[in-house]
C-alpha cells in the first residue's frame, strides 16, 4: 500500500482483495485519495460481473463437484475464472443488491467507483 501512496498518479484501480481474501478498509482507501504531493486522486475497484472467480470470498467449495445453475465454463485463458449466465438472479444477488454482496463490500470500502470487467460476457452467449 505504501508503493500506491507514494505516487502522485490522478487515478489508481485496484482490487478490493489483496492477498486474495482480506479486504482494504475504508480508512486504507481514504489514504491512497491523497497523492505523495497533498492532490487528491480517485481510487476505483476492479470487480468481474460476467465470470465467477474461484478465489473470491463468494465462492463455494462445492461448486466444483456441484455447481450452480448460472455457473457456467472455465475461461481456458483465465484458470480459475468461469463464465456465468449474468442474467440469473442468483448471480446477480451476489455481485450487487444486498448487504453481502460484492459491491456492497466496495462501497463499504469507501473507493470512488467501480471499473467492471466481462461486460463483453454476452459475446460467449451470442453463439
Amino acid at each position: 500500500m505504501q508503493d500506491m501512496s507514494s505516487t502522485n498518479y490522478d487515478l489508481l484501480i485496484i482490487d478490493l482483495f489483496f492477498n486474495e481474501q482480506l479486504a482494504f478498509t475504508a480508512t486504507e482507501i481514504n489514504q491512497l485519495k491523497t497523492k505523495a504531493n497533498g492532490g487528491k486522486r480517485l481510487v476505483i475497484s476492479y470487480m468481474s460481473i460476467g465470470e465467477a472467480e474461484n478465489y473470491r470470498y463468494y465462492w463455494q467449495p462445492d461448486w466444483s463437484s456441484n455447481k450452480p445453475s448460472w455457473l457456467d465454463k472455465e475461461n481456458p485463458d483465465w484458470a480459475g475464472n468461469y463464465k456465468v449466465n449474468y442474467w440469473n438472479q442468483d448471480w446477480q444477488s451476489i455481485i450487487y443488491g444486498n448487504d453481502n454482496s460484492y459491491l456492497k463490500r466496495i462501497l463499504n470500502a469507501d473507493f470512488d467507483g467501480v471499473y467492471l470487467d466481462i461486460i463483453d460476457a454476452f459475446e460467449f452467449y451470442e453463439k
